[in-house]
């Protein structure tokens, strides 16, 4: 017997609910339809079908054997898909949604090199700061840095940063020292418009956590904003490393109290499904998971 073709024979059937519906569809006679069936009872040892007054039901053993010969099939049909493309270069288009700052900033340049590796994708980037339905927007990958995550999809955890406070020299010169976090309350905050907990930052350092009241005329739901005007020495933010890494790096703008720390933002690859992945989504994915981590001002996840 050919268990693959018995297998999706059965399992025609119980969608179907009539052997003679599956001969049609399958270019056989009913016959030979139920010889399958038998033979497939014979070798599992019960009875798969009974019929009623609404036509071929499955029995109760025969809608467990249902559910695990679907599965059984759709792995199959997996296995088939990823074998084929192995063998041949990832093709076709990809949708990537992410957030605008860190797209601008950090991934445009990641996408010039994977395009640069697989010359026969495309990438359509869409960058926004909303939480998007991958699902309906059509989205492959989505790159987002919440721990509020939309339900229904699959959520992979690739690199880390550390917020810490900053601010340009030139702020610090014109303004008092800010020696210990009680000192920040004098001073200008800039802070993101939709903050947790407006007003107030929790700041860590080894000897624990200190809750800071901080204030400030600006407030703005740009990360990309709140950096430009932190290097305009507009006053003092709470920042993820990987937007200002480099200009801590160059100078331009300083840590301070650099023995405290905020907390970290999680980067996440979200996509819709772990079944039936096209390569060129699977090559995405394992290209992100290994570069993020690599980017200025991100970690890689502690296993």
């Amino acid at each position: 017997m050919d268990t693959l073709k018995a297998l999706h024979l059965f399992v025609r059937a119980v969608d179907l609910g009539s052997l003679s519906a599956v001969a049609r569809e399958m270019d056989s006679t009913q016959p030979n339809v139920s010889k399958v069936v038998a033979a497939l009872e014979r070798d599992l040892g019960a009875r798969l079908f009974v019929r009623s007054a609404r036509g071929l039901e499955a029995t109760q053993e025969g809608r467990r054997f249902y559910e695990r010969a679907q599965r059984m099939l759709e792995d199959y049909e997996e296995a088939l898909a990823e074998a084929r493309e192995t063998v041949a270069q990832p093709t076709g288009t990809l949708r990537l949604n992410a957030p605008l700052a860190l797209g601008e900033l950090r991934l445009n340049s990641l996408m010039l090199e994977f395009l640069q590796r697989y010359p026969a994708i495309r990438v359509e980037m869409i960058l926004n700061d909303r939480l998007v339905d991958l699902t309906e927007e059509g989205v492959d990958v989505a790159v987002r840095q919440s721990d509020t995550l939309p339900p229904n999809v699959i959520a992979r955890e690739v690199a880390t940063s550390t917020r810490y406070l900053c601010c340009a020299p030139s702020y610090l010169k014109a303004y008092p020292s800010i020696r210990r976090p009680k000192d920040l309350s004098g001073h200008e905050y800039l802070e993101f418009a939709w903050a947790a907990t407006p007003g107030l930052i929790t700041l860590t350092d080894d000897h624990g956590k200190e809750d800071v009241k901080v204030d400030g005329r600006y407030r703005v739901n740009s990360s990309m904003v709140i950096r430009e005007a932190l290097l305009a020495g507009a006053g003092v933010g709470m920042t993820p490393a990987w937007l200002v890494d480099d200009l801590i790096s160059t100078g331009k703008l300083v840590r301070v109290l650099p023995r405290y720390h905020g907390g970290v933002q999680r980067a996440w690859l979200l996509y819709p499904s772990r079944r039936h992945l096209p390569s060129r989504t699977r090559a995405l994915l394992d290209f992100l998971a290994a570069r993020l981590p690599e980017l200025p001002g991100f970690m890689a996840v502690q296993p």
